[in-house]
């Protein structure tokens, strides 16, 4: 999954300005105790990413 794609799918779940909050802010255990930016900038994959995303809040299979 490409950057770009990945940061759609967040603002069309979480809304474009709350997207970016959530990413910097919000620590996931699932990500080895750190934020979406965190574990992006330490080289994880944006689709694994986006699959704890997912699995973690809720989002529905069909924006997967």
């Amino acid at each position: 999954m490409r950057l770009t794609v990945f940061w759609e799918r967040m603002a069309e779940h979480f809304g474009a300005g709350y997207a970016e909050t959530f990413a910097r802010d919000h620590v996931m255990s699932e990500l080895g105790g750190h934020t979406v930016q965190e574990a992006l900038n330490a080289g994880w994959e944006a689709k694994d990413v986006w699959r704890v995303v997912c699995a973690t809040m809720n989002v529905p299979s069909e924006n997967h």
